[in-house]
């Protein structure tokens, strides 16, 4: 059994990319590896203090206690004592990849001309050349959920993993998701003459749904037709009463809610997920009732009702965990900020949730709420292996410090842009140590 330590791949992922302006895609993995010692958040609300985590080929061969003793022969074996393996986070509705300056048209491609689009994929305009990439799994961010927005249904997203050359390397899951934008009942508007929020009934609301309603009934005609011309936004809605794909509710008021579950369940539509901000702990019995996974956009935010307490965002996911509905956490804003994931995750323990708990809302309940729990959120055999090792806890912004990460094995560089700032104005000011 060959043993290396965790400092020889260190220096590795940072001598592959520390000068270059974007890190250099990894290579396949060819050795097996297998990191001993470590404290393993297997995702699923389990722990191992002492643990064995080995893998091959990509995939995870061996999750068990060090006390089990199990055979390393022909590993090469990284002692991580005292550290902490988690597997990659998983940030779902993300315009990564389609979004760098939101502020320049020609470097945003998150967004079609048209109200009904769930033709327009995600996939082809994904760039893997994009910024965000690296910053995010230096927090540990491994997946990312490529969403289309805009209009009254989106299109169609795909869960990209942040290393790859080009869209095809970085493809993990393609085409699982078709996002719907459910109308409000009231629209809220900015006045700057005032500086306040106003709401106002939405004169549109009973059309836009008439209009969904049309489309859903055309979509399942179509599919039900022997010989047809094919029409590419019927055919894109396929998967969605096949279970192939999940249909994404956007949705932020509790009634819009429960108006649009219940919209998609008239439909024949098997799996559904609401997108929401602030407004789901008022539906939090229907949607446990009903079995429907959440994913909150908006911790580290301002409640959205003057009637709501002021820390609603950031205990609304101990709330709606307490009461039996599946929760991830997610991020609404400026893409840059979406690295922000894991905090995000330890303020909801600071707010009632349990560790394990706010790790699994951005590890195993994403992968369930997008469908891809059989590959990835978890640290079991047979699936990916993608996952890091933190210094400390990676929850906790004082002490998290990702030391080294592998994408489906790969050992990917961590350096990125915003480090480098950093080292290069801590020299210029004299502050580094």
């Amino acid at each position: 059994m060959k043993k290396i330590f965790l400092s020889t791949l260190l220096l590795f992922a940072v001598s592959t990319g520390m000068m270059a302006q974007q890190p250099v895609p990894a290579p396949e993995q060819t050795k097996k590896i297998a990191l001993t010692g470590g404290i393993a958040h297997l995702g699923n609300g389990q722990v191992i203090q002492n643990s064995v985590i080995a893998f091959d080929k990509g995939k995870l061969v061996i999750v068990t206690d060090a006390s089990t003793r199990p055979d390393l022969t022909g590993y090469d074996e990284v002692k991580i004592t005292g550290k902490h393996v988690y597997p990659g986070f998983i940030l779902p509705n993300s315009q990564v990849g389609l979004m760098e300056i939101s502020s320049i048209r020609a470097m945003s491609d998150n967004q079609e001309h048209g109200d009904i689009n769930p033709n327009v994929r995600a996939l082809p305009g994904y760039n893997t050349d994009t910024e965000f990439q690296a910053t995010f799994r230096f927090n540990g961010v491994l997946l990312a959920e490529a969403t289309p927005t805009g209009g009254i249904i989106s299109g169609t997203s795909s869960v990209m993993e942040m290393e790859g050359w080009n869209w095809e390397d970085a493809a993990h899951s393609v085409d699982i998701a078709v996002h719907m934008n459910w109308p409000p009942r009231m629209k809220r508007e900015f006045d700057f003459a005032t500086f306040s929020f106003s709401e106002n009934p939405n004169k549109d609301y009973d059309k836009t749904v008439q209009q969904l309603d049309e489309f859903f009934a055309a979509s399942k005609a179509y599919a039900n037709q022997s010989s047809k011309a094919k029409n590419l936004k019927l055919e894109a809605m396929q998967g969605l009463f096949s279970g192939k794909k999940t249909l994404m509710l956007h949705a932020d008021n509790a009634k819009e809610i429960v108006e649009g579950v219940r919209f998609a369940q008239r439909q024949g539509v098997p799996r559904i997920t609401v997108v929401t901000t602030t407004g789901a702990y008022l539906a939090a019995e229907f949607l446990k009732d009903n079995k429907i996974p959440v994913i909150l956009t908006a911790v580290h935010d301002l409640p959205e009702r003057p009637d709501d307490d002021v820390d609603m965002p950031y205990k609304q996911p101990f709330l709606l965990t307490q009461a039996g509905v599946n929760i991830s956490l997610s991020h609404e804003g400026m893409l840059g900020g979406a690295r922000n994931l894991p905090f995000y995750a330890g303020t909801a323990v600071a707010y009632g949730m349990k560790p394990e708990e706010a790790i699994q809302a951005i590890t195993l309940n994403p992968a369930k709420a997008l469908g891809i729990e059989g590959r990835v959120g978890s640290l079991e055999v047979g699936k990916d292996a993608s996952l890091f090792v933190s210094d400390g806890d990676i929850l906790e912004i004082r002490v998290s410090k990702v030391s080294v990460a592998f994408i489906r094995g790969k050992l990917v560089t961590l350096p990125n842009k915003q480090e480098e700032l950093y080292e290069r104005f801590s020299r210029k000011y004299g502050h580094i140590k």
